[in-house]
């Protein structure tokens, strides 16, 4: 597709600098904000051969209208300035937040001689120390619980020092302040007790007690034992609240495991913060316009987005994939980094944030569309593991059985989050078919399987799996293709010999580990759709030795067949009858029954 005419013109004067493009729509409205490396190339490349394959770029093309550019300096200015304007105009068609603006924050105001905490709905450059957003109030409000447990953060609102009360107020009664108001403690003393509050919500609790015991040895060698006392009840109000986390000892130091779970449009991304081995907190966000987008563009949407501006965050930082733009985040994370562990407990920690994700995903599912199910966690790693846009929820697979070429059959069964739906079952008799041909027959049974579904308006599935390798695999895509176009869903082949995974875009096979949740239940899923096949295609050679047995008795036509049939259930029936049983038999004279009788007896 070419450009419009004015697009065009601007992005034949393009530099080849490191930049940030937007592009737009007749009406100036931004769609969509990416950053480069070289911006000529990248934008051009926009209306390239590459974007035919992916329908939501597809439709950003018809509707870009104008582009514009900003050059910086370098690739790690353009990904920081990127994050700024997605924020600032939130284009359709990026990864963003999903309600990141309606999410609380902690604030606590290290800029006052006297600090507070504050409960604010927006980060602000005020020069207050900020955390959060917490997406789950319930857990702002918890940590606001224990730090006024644990430490005397005055909750007034009194500009100290030139604006304060004549006389303490209840909470210095209750032991819940010192009164710095009325100067019964010091600004040193009080500043010492904000970076352990600091500290605390920073995950990093080691050192706090380890601050809190150091004072409380100086308070007693220097006879002060009230103030003494005061520092050991908050060690235990602390070590109080450490105590029900001990059980979530998972190893693995100070570090931060990032996990990601995606079903087409959406995303979540979950931080666990670990810290001295123990989990001590969750994060995570929700993201929107994350279909037909890679994963590594979306973690690095996440870390840029979300993760980097989080004053509590590890140096390291465990990551499901690697990220996008590799070079410009090392440069922008400055001395953190990150690793994506391939085993050991790192990618247990990595496993972990995933199952979060898809559970908060699924809660966020169940929450949106009423009736819905829950999907399996080997649901999600299928999607994961074929790089499936949307978590296959809904999945089909075709199997053929034959013997010796005749009484070919194909059997379609049905999975819903993982488990089978036998109501959607379907078995089909190969109609245009002549001898064994087992990839026009799997062509066959595709076609009339999506024909039907699209006829009725049903849902088709959201990945198609064929019991055999390349062959098979063309010859259904090539059925769905002709007979569902655009609407076709992504298909696989499972190979029996080997277990490969066969796929369209993908020049050798996939092998996934035989401990893999993804692969058990593609085998699962192929082993019940052979067995149904199996089982249909025994049920007609049956059904055809029966007929055959009868229609060779003189005497006996397709009518009569029927009848007998109808009459006594089987052929097993038809021989175990009697003479006068069967010239009971409308149509069936005396003769005909001893002749039938005879035959069938003969013959057994």
């Amino acid at each position: 597709m070419m450009p419009p005419p004015a697009v065009q013109a601007k992005l034949a004067a393009l530099p080849d600098t490191a930049g940030v493009y937007l592009w737009k729509d007749a009406e100036g409205a931004v769609l969509y904000v990416g950053k480069a490396k070289g911006l000529r190339t990248r934008a051009r490349w926009y209306f390239g051969d590459e974007v035919d394959d992916n329908p939501r770029l597809k439709l950003l093309q018809r509707r870009i209208a104008d582009v514009e550019t900003i050059v910086v300096q370098s690739e790690a200015q353009a990904l920081l300035l990127e994050n700024n304007l997605i924020k600032e105009h939130r284009p359709r068609f990026n990864v963003t937040l999903r309600d990141d603006k309606r999410y609380p924050w902690l604030a606590v105001t290290v800029q006052e001689p006297f600090p507070r905490i504050l409960v604010r709905r927006a980060a602000a450059d005020d020069g207050a120390r900020y955390f959060g957003p917490y997406t789950d109030v319930g857990a702002l409000r918890q940590t606001l619980r224990v730090i006024r447990r644990i430490f005397t953060v005055r909750s007034c609102h009194y500009d100290l020092p030139s604006d304060a009360p004549d006389r303490p107020c209840l909470d210095y009664h209750i032991r819940k302040c010192k009164a710095p108001c009325v100067g019964w403690e010091k600004a040193e003393s009080y500043r010492r007790m904000i970076q352990d509050v600091l500290l605390f919500l920073e995950g990093r609790t080691l050192e706090v007690r380890g601050r809190l015991r150091e004072r409380m040895q100086q308070a007693s060698t220097a006879l002060d034992f009230e103030g003494a006392a005061e520092l050991r009840d908050v060690l235990r109000r602390l070590d109080q609240i450490e105590e029900p986390q001990t059980v979530e000892r998972v190893g693995g130091g100070d570090c931060d495991a990032v996990g990601m779970a995606r079903d087409e449009d959406d995303a979540c991304a979950v931080v666990l913060r670990i810290r001295d081995g123990k989990v001590i907190g969750r994060e995570h966000t929700f993201l929107v316009g994350a279909r037909g987008v890679a994963e590594a563009e979306v973690v690095t949407a996440f870390l840029v987005r979300y993760y980097l501006s989080r004053p509590w965050r590890a140096r390291l930082a465990l990551l499901p994939c690697p990220p996008a733009d590799e070079e410009a985040l090392r440069e922008t994370f400055g001395e953190g980094r990150w690793a994506v562990p391939q085993r050991g407990l790192g990618r247990r920690l990595v496993d972990l944030a995933d199952q979060n994700a898809r559970h908060l995903l699924e809660t966020l599912r169940l929450e949106t569309f009423e009736g819905a199910e829950r999907a399996d966690d080997p649901v999600y790693a299928l999607g994961r593991d074929l790089g499936l846009a949307a978590v296959p929820r809904e999945l089909a697979c075709a199997d053929i059985s034959t013997a010796q070429g005749r009484d070919t059959v194909g059997a379609i069964v049905w999975f819903e989050n993982g488990r089978p739906k036998r109501s959607e079952y379907r078995t089909y008799k190969i109609k245009t078919v002549e001898g064994q041909d087992d990839f026009a027959s799997m062509g066959e049974i595709v076609a009339r399987f999506l024909r039907r579904r699209l006829a009725e308006s049903r849902p088709l599935p959201d990945l198609f799996v064929v019991d055999g390798g390349r062959g098979q695999l063309a010859a259904a895509r090539a059925a769905a293709s002709e007979h569902a176009g655009t609407a076709a869903p992504p298909f696989v082949g499972l190979a029996k010999r080997d277990e490969e995974i066969y796929l369209p875009d993908r020049a050798e096979p996939l092998s996934l580990s035989r401990r893999s949740p993804s692969l058990r239940l593609l085998q699962r899923v192929r082993d019940e759709a052979h067995r149904v096949a199996v089982t249909f295609n025994r049920k007609r050679r049956t059904a055809r030795t029966i007929t055959s047995s009868l229609l060779e008795i003189p005497g006996v036509g397709p009518a009569r067949r029927r009848a007998l049939l109808e009459r006594f259930g089987s052929l097993a029936g038809v021989e175990s009858a009697s003479v006068a049983e069967l010239a009971a038999v409308a149509g069936i004279a005396r003769g005909l029954a001893e002749r039938i009788h005879g035959r069938l007896h003969r013959q057994g």
